[in-house]
């Protein structure tokens, strides 16, 4: 077990550089199983959910390489067997459910465990087994196992039932492979959503409506070699920006899309946060006053995602007046609520989707829990602006979606450290 003790108090100053993105490394590491030739991938992020998917993938005899620290040569060839596939990884990793579009096209026939990962509420898996059935895939259940098994697959017109950034990814990576044309309507376009796309079609997929809600995938025969580097997190770029802006810090964040935090970003202005805008870098200038906003509504892209919603929280108790947080994608993201209002926080929690904050309020050092990766996340910027120290527990669930965060936060004058109990 692992903690973090935070000093708060102290404005962060300095330059940070962005990894890469998460949800964009797991789904492309995935796809590299549709071809037997040599992939490389550049710019993956070393942290817990992308190494267990570059460990799960070598179980099953998938070859990798290390070519430099962030650069991984990855070869699916002859050798690889679904049987082999280490099941217990898949129980702690949510990630590992997008595997399915890949296998299925590659092997046609597999069996996967539930997929584990955080608690945030309900994320059923109907969605993707009902899109991947209207390709031609039996979907069966046996001694907590799903069996999916596909003889061809065949292109059609699919409406999601629901915005579904995983189910969109499993399908335009099943589609790649199946006999004719895919169209996917009510497809999910986040950013990570359109790099997969991009990786796909340098491995010669034919993918068309990147960045709309409508995709048409034509299937080929065959998928080749292909180099991509992963785009910057805009979820780590979001979370430093607010962790500079609550705590009045001097921060310049490099390897940054802005384009792609549009939303996020005129809510921190319209918050009151100083922030200039370069080309691929925000800087973070002391803010002179936070003003409370209406409501922070989380939405798919682009909207502000849910993976923010909970740092904007802590940003609400630094501004003067009401702001309702109403997350709309899942009903479990609020628990950090409760530890907010043990350092001082008045927050309320409406239902299980919103929560109204009042500030200003000082926030002062507690010892809290990290309930889920993004909840940890958010701890650290309220303890990092509170008065006195901070004891963070379940740290492990920061470093599932944070590369060595607490080194990078100290070397923009953070004074936290990690410790082991």
């Amino acid at each position: 077990m692992q903690k973090f003790i935070i000093n708060g108090g102290k404005r962060l100053r300095g330059k940070i550089d962005v990894m890469g993105a998460k949800n964009a490394a797991t789904p492309i590491l995935s796809a590299c199983l549709l071809t037997k030739d040599e992939c490389i991938i550049d710019n993956i992020p070393l942290i817990n959910d992308v190494l267990k998917m570059i460990e799960l993938l070598e179980s099953m005899g998938v070859e990798t390489e290390w070519v430099e620290k962030r650069r991984l040569k990855i070869k699916a060839g002859d050798d690889v067997d679904p049987e082999k596939m280490n099941f217990e990884i898949i129980g702690h990793m949510r990630s590992s459910i997008l595997l399915l579009g890949s296998m299925l096209a590659r092997f046609g026939k597999f069996k996967i465990k539930q997929p584990g990962g955080c608690i945030i509420g309900a994320r059923p898996v109907g969605v993707h087994f009902d899109a991947l059935e209207a390709l031609g895939t039996t979907i069966t259940s046996e001694n907590g196992f799903y069996c999916f098994e596909a003889k061809k697959l065949i292109g059609k017109k699919i409406i999601l039932k629901e915005f579904s950034v995983t189910a969109t990814e499993n399908l335009m990576m099943a589609a790649t492979l199946a006999e004719g044309t895919t169209t996917i309507k009510i497809a999910a376009i986040e950013p990570h959503v359109q790099d997969l796309a991009r990786f796909l079609n340098k491995m010669g997929a034919k993918i068309k409506g990147l960045g709309v809600h409508t995709i048409q995938i034509e299937g080929v025969a065959k998928l080749h070699s292909a180099e991509h580097k992963i785009i910057p997190d805009p979820i780590e770029a979001g979370t430093f920006a607010i962790a500079a802006a609550a705590t009045k810090g001097d921060v310049e964040i490099n390897n940054v899309n802005p384009h792609e935090l549009d939303l996020v970003l005129e809510k921190l202005k319209e918050i009151g946060a100083n922030i200039e805008i370069k080309e691929n870098k925000l800087i973070i200038k002391p803010a002179i006053k936070f003003n409370a906003i209406k409501k922070i509504e989380t939405r798919t892209y682009p909207g502000i995602p849910t993976d923010l919603q909970a740092p904007f929280a802590v940003l609400a108790t630094q501004a003067e007046g009401t702001t309702l947080i109403h997350d709309t994608m899942y009903e479990g993201r609020l628990s950090y609520i409760n530890e907010l209002n043990k350092m001082g926080a008045n927050a309320i929690i409406c239902d299980p989707h919103r929560a109204l904050i009042t500030g200003t309020t000082p926030l002062y050092g507690q010892e809290i829990t990290s309930f889920d990766l993004r909840a940890g996340a958010t701890l650290i910027i309220a303890a990092l602006l509170a008065t006195g120290q901070s004891t963070i527990s379940k740290i492990e669930q920061v470093d599932r979606g944070y590369e060595k965060i607490e080194e990078r936060l100290q070397n923009i004058g953070a004074d936290i450290k990690r410790i082991k109990f």
